[in-house]
């Protein structure tokens, strides 16, 4: 039988989620949800063009970033999948999702971007709010795969931020650092330094923008879910000017109230705010938690043809 589509996937992932309240490992629940589906252990060999993943596990995997962004689920460590307890209500209030609920889950991606770097609220709208689709029959082809290398960077950028909060602390300090080196701050890694802990007066890391250290830029990391606001912003101004510096840069997984964003324009020296979006964008861009696979479009290279 053919393998159903993702949005197939949707309502038998949910089932199978809400009858494992503890959660399950992602490859049982493909597993079980592939035999709910019926598929055979032929059906399951059927590849990706690209031979990285079985065509079903990959679509499984889609079905689960629908619920996740929707609300309805978490990956609360890698590999493993939980309804969150909006996700529990849902599948109980829902006996079966009738098709016009079940094609809002699957095309959430047009509607819905990262949670707001304003509010920190969610960006899940409630039940029955979703817009319709647009149609890919009105799109070229580079469009189609624009939009699809879209869509996989908001999904990258879901699990990056769900995968740092489950991280230590310790870690989001580190990664900070990795990710500033790889921009090309400091002319080696040793340039960077960590010195978050007890009695950090604020200071989570130094960057060393010379070889001498005569110019620095000092960091401060935040892995909230609130949004940062103005006195968390001041406190980084006075622990700058405690080190007489002119250079901050205050990076968080959540976002900048609008006092926050005005008090880091204010302040005498540099300080560059960077919220959970435009980290994870970062993060893509520079291949830090990241890899990336070459996409390779054919186009007709018209000056092979034209006569000499």
């Amino acid at each position: 039988m053919p393998v159903p589509t993702y949005d197939q996937f949707i309502e038998p992932l949910l089932r199978y989620l809400a009858e494992h309240p503890d959660g399950s490992i992602a490859s049982d629940a493909c597993e079980a949800v592939a035999t709910r589906a019926g598929l055979s252990p032929e059906d399951r060999l059927e590849m990706l063009p690209s031979g990285a993943q079985a065509v079903y596990r990959n679509r499984i995997g889609w079905a689960h970033d629908r619920l996740k962004r929707s609300g309805l689920s978490s990956s609360q460590r890698r590999g493993f999948w939980k309804l969150t307890g909006a996700g529990v209500a849902f599948a109980a209030t829902h006996g079966s999702l009738p098709e016009n609920e079940l094609q809002g889950l699957a095309i959430f991606h047009r509607t819905t971007r990262l949670a707001s770097a304003t509010d920190g609220t969610s960006c899940a709208p409630a039940a029955g709010t979703l817009e319709p689709s647009i149609s890919v029959t009105q799109e070229s082809p580079e469009e189609r795969i624009d939009a699809a290398i879209s869509e996989l960077r908001e999904s990258v950028a879901r699990d990056l931020l769900e995968l740092i909060g489950h991280a230590p602390p310790e870690f989001f300090e580190y990664l900070v650092l990795e990710l500033l080196h790889a921009m090309g701050y400091g002319t080696n890694r040793s340039d960077l330094q960590r010195v978050g802990g007890p009695g950090d007066g604020g200071i989570d890391g130094i960057i060393s923008l010379d070889r001498l250290g005569l110019e620095k830029v000092y960091v401060q990391a935040k892995r909230w879910k609130n949004t940062v606001g103005s006195p968390d912003i001041q406190g980084f101004m006075g622990a700058l000017q405690l080190q007489s510096a002119t250079k901050g840069v205050f990076i968080t997984t959540s976002g900048f109230t609008k006092d926050a964003k005005d008090a880091a324009a204010r302040a005498r020296g540099t300080i560059v705010l960077v919220d959970g979006e435009m980290l994870t964008s970062l993060m893509i861009d520079h291949g830090v938690g990241v890899s990336h696979k070459p996409l390779r479009v054919p186009k007709v290279d018209n000056d092979y043809f034209e006569e000499g």
